[in-house]
């Protein structure tokens, strides 16, 4: 059984360390035992442990942090600026190939930012999102913090995947996701789908001929990763 089990995990790594510059997977659960970091946005940094987030329809309404003196503060998404928390358990094992391949771009950037990267820790941000006609602030994850120079993409966490297996009927790999939320520059963020992005290639990357013509023939959904890498390295 133990030999199973084993050979099991070696092929979702396997499989998660054959991709290159990927968006990171998004996270649904946290620890409750690791230092959460989060920045309000009026400057004061909290460090506790998660007790509780409250989603509607995937997406965070509010967060409940026990501080280090075991008080229970709740947070709404417009109070917070940013945060790092550390996924839990098969989240954790889901992203840590990726965050394993992407070692090499942290290697010498010693900030706090890649240090929590470093450490398994994912990246939440607020950011306004046009949501049909209604303009919103939402804390998304960022999902690709190596490479968001220019383009920032966040979790959907309502996005519809292709194909997937699973583990005990928990998915810990699969196909990419059909949509993120997508912010260029100082833009409010908005939501792209799979099957808008042919239509919206040209306004987010007309202004960078380069990516144009690495790309002329690779310009599909299931590139979209590589665009954002490329631009994020090659156009700013």
């Amino acid at each position: 059984m133990k030999t199973k089990f084993f050979t099991l995990i070696f092929f979702i790594f396997s499989c998660l360390t054959s991709f290159g510059q990927d968006f990171l997977d998004g996270a649904f659960t946290f620890s409750s035992k690791k230092e959460s970091y989060i920045t309000l946005k009026d400057g004061k940094e909290i460090v506790g442990f998660i007790d509780d987030i409250d989603r509607k329809k995937g997406l965070i309404e509010e967060i409940t942090i026990k501080d280090m003196d075991k008080k229970k503060i709740k947070l709404k998404p417009e109070e917070v600026k940013h945060m790092y928390v550390a996924p839990s358990g098969w989240d954790k094992l889901s992203k840590g190939a990726n965050l394993m391949n992407d070692a090499t771009k942290w290697g010498e950037d010693k900030s706090a930012h890649a240090e929590h990267i470093k450490n398994g820790y994912v990246f939440f941000e607020t950011t306004e999102v046009m949501i049909k006609k209604d303009k919103m602030t939402l804390l998304l994850q960022l999902v690709n913090p190596g490479f968001a120079r220019g383009i920032k993409v966040y979790f959907d966490p309502r996005a519809s995947e292709s194909t997937s297996f699973g583990v005990g009927g928990i998915t810990v790999a699969g196909g990419g996701a059909k949509s993120y939320y997508f912010k260029k520059g100082d833009n409010v963020a908005y939501k792209m789908e799979k099957k808008n992005y042919d239509d919206e290639f040209a306004n987010l990357y007309g202004d960078c001929p380069e990516l144009n013509k690495e790309f002329a023939k690779q310009q599909g959904w299931s590139k979209v990763e590589k665009h954002v890498f490329f631009y994020s390295e090659n156009c700013n």
